[in-house]
């Protein structure tokens, strides 16, 4: 779409978002929220630029008359060239994924109860980095290992509708190996000792973006496992879906309830689906343009967090850091904004070739 279009479209959605019956339907709202949220950065950097052209106009047809309005020209002109490529950036086309919320799996590797141990902090990363950015976090699956860890958990993250970015934004960079290099908490000897956590990062589909023919899915129920209150490890709680024609299986357990399991389960479904279908179209489109932010082999190692060097480091872009405690608590911002960056220069280089 073209900058009138988007405008129009930013117009459209304000109009329908001043209709008291489109809040009724909580989803139209948040989808119309969420668009309109994305567009508004374009809406205002294209009105600022439009004013600042303006008032260069007016600047320099008074610079022959007053010499501080040639002072005044010369400002605007910085500014107006600031807006510009602050608005070619905002109209690089988009990863159309962005405005999605996600769903978040973290899975214990090589290193054993080691491995459990640092999923436990990664887990606690994203969920701090969650609350400073004003995402909103629900854990939808877990197995605790014996230590405190996790052998592996899965979290849906949502953005609030009024939020720009969407969770994906800055998520969908977590996919991949993360390696842990300190001295275990199970190490008698003070030995340094290299594990790995997988994370899997996808977007969360909506009913619209995948359709699953009940006919196309095995549900299993069985007795939870593990540790749990009143009514857990006594009933049929815990449930399995195997999808058919694909043979994901996804299984659920930490809900009491037998139907919440299995809502929780089609929901992780669903992100999974939508995540290979996107894979298999990408992979067919263009196979050979992997990109150094968004690769598809999800066993290459992303990044290294070494705690005797306090220092972070992701592989894809370079980035490195000696904060990694104030990583773990949760400042995440930088370390993604670097591969967003990335990410944008790659878009903006793509635009420029076509």
């Amino acid at each position: 779409m073209n900058l009138d279009d988007l405008i129009s479209e930013y117009a459209g959605i304000e109009e329908r978002l001043a209709d008291p019956s489109v809040h009724a339907d909580q989803n139209l709202a948040r989808k119309l929220g969420k668009r309109y949220a994305e567009l508004r950065p374009i809406v205002e950097t294209h009105r600022e630029l439009s004013s600042t052209e303006g008032d260069l106009a007016t600047a320099r047809e008074l610079a022959g008359e007053d010499a501080a309005f040639a002072a005044e020209a010369e400002e605007l002109d910085r500014h107006r060239e600031g807006l510009e490529e602050r608005l070619r950036h905002l109209l690089v086309p988009r990863d159309p994924n962005d405005a999605k919320d996600v769903i978040l799996e973290v899975k214990a590797g090589e290193g054993g109860e080691e491995s459990a141990l640092f999923a436990g902090d990664l887990l606690r990363m994203y969920l701090r980095y969650a609350e400073r950015v004003g995402w909103k976090t629900e854990v939808l699956d877990a197995h605790p290992s014996d230590l405190g860890g996790y052998k592996d958990v899965t979290v849906a993250v949502k953005a609030r509708a009024s939020q720009e970015e969407g969770v994906w934004t800055r998520l969908k960079f977590e996919g991949g190996v993360h390696r842990v290099q300190r001295v275990p908490a199970t190490e008698s000897q003070g030995r340094i000792h290299t594990s790995a956590v997988g994370v899997l990062v996808t977007p969360e589909a909506e009913d619209v973006d995948v359709q699953i023919d009940p006919n196309d899915l095995r549900i299993d129920v069985y007795r939870s496992s593990g540790p749990g209150g009143q009514s857990v490890n006594t009933t049929d709680s815990a449930v399995r879906i195997t999808h058919l024609p694909t043979g994901v299986v996804v299984s659920c357990q930490n809900e009491k309830s037998q139907l919440q399991n299995k809502e929780q389960a089609l929901r992780i479904l669903r992100s999974r689906l939508l995540a290979m279908a996107q894979e298999e179209a990408d992979a067919a489109a263009a196979a050979e343009r992997k990109s150094q932010v968004r690769t598809v082999d999800r066993s290459e190692r992303v990044r290294t967090y070494n705690y005797p060097e306090n220092r972070i480091s992701d592989h894809r872009v370079g980035y490195k850091a000696y904060n990694l405690d104030q990583v773990l608590d949760g400042d995440l911002h930088n370390v993604t904004q670097a591969l967003v960056d990335a990410e944008l220069e790659r878009r903006l280089a793509e635009a420029q070739k076509s």
